[in-house]
């Protein structure tokens, strides 16, 4: 998964993949760092390289405060696919039809919705299978289903067309 994280005034591109063994692979801007983590009560022991830090995080997702070797830090984590869905939302904003977009790139594995349906805010409209999970996409606001774009099974790209509401 690619992260985007900034600690003012920097900003850095972060992909990390869980690896079989349960230990964790990390780039940071392209290049491989050496990491390892491990929970302590409610804080994370850190290896990076040879050197630990303690991390204690708090706040949610994107805002988070860190404390890290006696320093505090605010940092602002996004990953790809959230700024992804954040972008496709801010574009559809202006448009006087609602088109409802696949947040990542995956397989449709359920249609939940038909043309000529009332939909309510925050109800499924599509399922879709990414990286081995399910993830329900769903209407941001109450409307009419105009067009349904995918049939269950087609293989999707990220910011796809599954859903027009009216």
């Amino acid at each position: 998964m690619r992260y985007s994280v900034s600690l003012f005034p920097q900003k850095h591109s972060v992909d990390v993949v869980e690896l079989p063994n349960g230990s964790v692979r990390v780039h940071v801007d392209g290049r491989p760092v050496d990491v390892d983590v491990a929970p302590v009560g409610k804080q994370l022991s850190v290896r990076v390289g040879g050197q630990v830090v303690d991390l204690t995080i708090d706040g949610n997702l994107p805002e988070l405060r860190v404390i890290a070797g006696g320093s505090r830090l605010l940092a602002h984590v996004e990953s790809e696919r959230t700024a992804s869905a954040e972008r496709s939302r801010k574009a559809d904003a202006g448009r006087g039809e609602n088109v409802v977009r696949s947040p990542m790139p995956g397989r449709v594995v359920k249609v939940l919705v038909a043309q000529g349906e009332p939909v309510e805010a925050g109800q499924g409209l599509v399922v879709l299978e990414a990286m081995k999970m399910e993830n329900e996409v769903r209407a941001r606001a109450a409307g009419t289903v105009t067009e349904v774009h995918v049939l269950a099974g087609a293989v999707v790209e990220a910011n796809a067309k599954l859903v027009t509401l009216a």
